[in-house]
């Protein structure tokens, strides 16, 4: 099949905002977006590439210069690209992530997972999660950390994506039970074939993973009570789900809260504190991943 890549440069913010943005263009066919890091002899120069199954037109270059503003007008690369796989080749360009123990690898990278790893496989695909954006990665070290000190036995995902966040939960407290929602039936269909392939039982028994759809926290199956909740949205709805979640936390649970702004951490925070939350940690950067115990 032919391909069309459209390259562009960006900034760090705008590459790192894409995996949590809506493709602003028309049509029911956007492209595949994937950002990449740029080499330590050039480190200002990140890049946006957007993959199509068909030529792009003016509009789809428009689209691509509001997901990265500070790009100059008329430096998008139109390339054709040869017929092949290319979304396996892009794919293999997806640095494994390491994040504590664990690892988020493509199947092209199979070999990063070390004795003592915790592997978690993610292919790119059309639900968010690759691990590649910081409040995924943040999440991660933040489960990795509560692990040292903390058990879980029921656990709950909200906005779970590719499941990778799920997962983790799953691989590093192997007798708990975990319940992983999202609002989007094609995102909980692309987390149930990861389950598969990583070796992870659906189900709602101990160990395994039960999979939903669903908006927010509604729901029996999400109504708890939860000692563990990991929450990677945005600010506005973790804000808008406070009372919600802290109502299925129970005394002592620990909530992890990721998808926020540096500038938004405060008042994320405060929906929080003010429901009987303490903050028990922040962590540094862009996009800081909170840590609060419900009292």
């Amino acid at each position: 099949m032919t391909s069309w890549r459209v390259r562009l440069p960006c900034t760090r913010a705008e590459a790192e905002a894409v995996p949590l943005a809506d493709w602003p263009g028309e049509g029911d066919d956007p492209p595949t977006l994937l950002t990449d890091e740029p080499d330590p002899a050039r480190p200002h120069a990140w890049t946006l590439d957007a993959y199509f199954d068909r030529e792009p037109d003016a509009a789809d270059l428009a689209a691509l210069h509001a997901l990265a503003p500070s790009a100059a007008p008329g430096s998008a690369a139109v390339e054709r690209l040869p017929d092949a796989d290319w979304v396996t080749l892009s794919q293999a360009g997806f640095a494994p992530v390491r994040a504590g123990r664990f690892v988020v690898h493509t199947a092209a990278h199979a070999d990063a997972v070390r004795p003592g790893d915790i592997g978690l496989r993610i292919e790119a695909g059309l639900a968010f999660g690759t691990g590649q954006h910081a409040t995924t990665r943040g999440c991660l070290e933040a489960l990795d950390g509560l692990a040292r000190t903390r058990g879980f036995r029921r656990i709950a995902d909200l906005g779970t994506g590719t499941g990778v966040l799920a997962m983790a939960a799953a691989k590093r407290w192997r007798q708990a039970r975990v319940v992983a929602s999202d609002i989007d039936p094609v995102a909980v269909a692309v987390a149930r074939g990861n389950l598969r392939a990583n070796g992870v039982r659906s189900g709602r028994r101990a160990g395994q993973i039960d999979l939903l759809t669903a908006a927010g926290a509604a729901g029996p199956r999400l109504a708890g009570p939860f000692d563990l909740i990991v929450a990677n949205i945005l600010a506005r709805p973790l804000i808008a789900l406070a009372p919600a979640i802290v109502a299925r936390l129970a005394p002592g649970g620990v909530v992890v809260l990721a998808g926020l702004l540096d500038t938004q951490a405060r008042r994320v925070a405060a929906a929080y504190t003010a429901r009987g939350c303490r903050l028990a940690r922040r962590s540094a950067g862009e996009w800081p991943t909170l840590v609060l115990v419900r009292r």
